[in-house]
């Protein structure tokens, strides 16, 4: 047995002490072809159905078959106050108070709220510091805000990793936002890059971006049940999410955003308002002028999908019943654990572009395999692995502590260095 063997070996024994595992049948796992569960490595992308939520959305049809629009005061979860069913368990996986933290939208709509109020341009202060291997969306809003204030592009300022690096260092981040500070408006980073699975050092980031006079803003689609994090703690400005991801609220699923509680009495910030940000106390009485609900509520343009809240809150229960720091260190050991075991195939072609220290990722590695062809992905989903392919070489697994085994990662590795040779 060589040393691959022997780790693989140990999965049992791992998945046998973790205090989790229970919760892995708590979801709805895919079939392979040849009957068994897959290898679901992709919450990173679509992160899996829990067991419960056709029964909480079906709680809601039936409450509207039953009671039509009075299921708006009388259904047995009211449709009118609904989202605040989910805003004290989302506060939680964010490390948020509930003042500061509103279910609503979709992630990228939620950012051009954000950047309407907190982007602010002043005179030389107007640029913005992003990422330039961000996600597509940050860059397009980004720079679609410093066209609608007549700024020149230029303005963004886009972090690259040094040469020959695959991820940004944390001191490069900062020295950046020092060497900007007379001219800094906004930095605006993800919580971990969707590509290579870095995750930032966000309370450092926040301070120097306040140090240097800006506003602090994160994107948190790959960070949102993945990291533990403490948003207040940490004093940052905004920030936003989606939830079809390690959230588990299905395709397309409804969206949060986080406004910090220094913030959250400052009406006097530029808004594009609606209805449903209105104070709830007027709010039917539908006067002309609008006045804005303290907190991150008072963000809110529309009333919210009740079956997209339904189906969150069916994974925010089981969030809350596991808790992120146990889920966070069961994450570390997922990923410690595959980590090693890709350090004994031996293949030198092989290559973890995702940060060694524990603490500079979540729950995802993105594995180069250099001048390997799509062919060698396709023969690995051919053979029950749900994984995601980055061209040109980077094969994307993420490891999921609520659903996923040692056991899924040992054969994940199996079925790697089998198919690599």
């Amino acid at each position: 047995m060589n040393n691959l063997d022997e780790k693989i070996h140990l999965a049992a024994s791992l998945d046998e002490s973790d205090p989790l595992r229970h919760f892995r049948e708590r979801f709805l796992i895919p079939k392979a072809a040849d009957g068994r569960e897959c290898v679901y490595f992709t919450g990173n992308s679509l992160g899996l159905q829990p067991r419960t939520t056709r029964a909480y959305i079906e709680a809601e049809l039936d409450d509207w078959a039953r009671l039509g629009v009075e299921g708006h005061l009388h259904a047995e979860h009211p449709w009118l106050p609904y989202h605040e069913f989910l805003t004290e368990k989302m506060a939680s996986v964010i490390g948020a108070r509930p003042i500061e933290a509103v279910v609503m939208n979709s992630l990228t709509v939620n950012l051009h709220l954000m950047l309407v109020s907190f982007y602010r341009p002043d005179g030389r202060r107007r640029k913005i510091i992003i990422e330039k291997g961000a996600f597509p969306s940050d860059r397009y809003a980004s720079l679609s805000h410093l066209q609608f204030h007549g700024i020149e592009p230029e303005a963004l300022i886009e972090l690259a990793p040094r040469e020959g690096e695959t991820t940004l260092r944390t001191d490069d981040i900062l020295r950046t936002i020092d060497e900007n500070a007379a001219e800094l408006a906004l930095v605006l980073l993800g919580g971990v890059n969707y590509y290579t699975g870095q995750a930032f050092d966000l309370a450092s980031i926040t301070t120097a971006g306040h140090n240097a006079g800006a506003v602090v803003g994160f994107d948190l689609a790959h960070a949102a049940g993945n990291l533990e994090l403490h948003l207040h703690d940490w004093q940052v400005d905004l920030a936003v999410w989606c939830s079809y991801k390690y959230l588990n609220a299905g395709p397309g699923g409804i969206a949060g955003a986080f406004v910090h509680e220094r913030h959250s009495r400052s009406f006097d910030l530029p808004r594009f308002a609606g209805w449903w940000g209105h104070d709830k106390e007027t709010r039917f009485l539908m006067g002309p002028n609008f006045s804005p609900l303290a907190g991150a509520e008072g963000w809110q343009i529309s009333n919210p999908p009740i079956f997209q809240l339904a189906a969150l809150r069916a994974s925010l229960d089981i969030f809350d019943e596991a808790g992120m720091p146990a889920l966070r260190r069961k994450s570390l050991k997922l990923t410690g654990y595959l980590e090693s075991l890709i350090a004994e195939i031996d293949d030198e072609r092989i290559e973890v572009i995702t940060p060694t220290d524990p603490d500079q990722r979540g729950c995802q590695l993105s594995i180069r395999v250099r001048d390997a062809e799509l062919d060698l992905f396709d023969r690995i989903s051919a053979s029950g692995v749900v994984a995601d392919w980055r061209e040109p070489d980077v094969i994307r697994v993420a490891p999921v502590p609520l659903y996923n085994s040692f056991d899924d990662v040992g054969r994940f590795a199996r079925i790697l260095s089998d198919l690599i040779r």
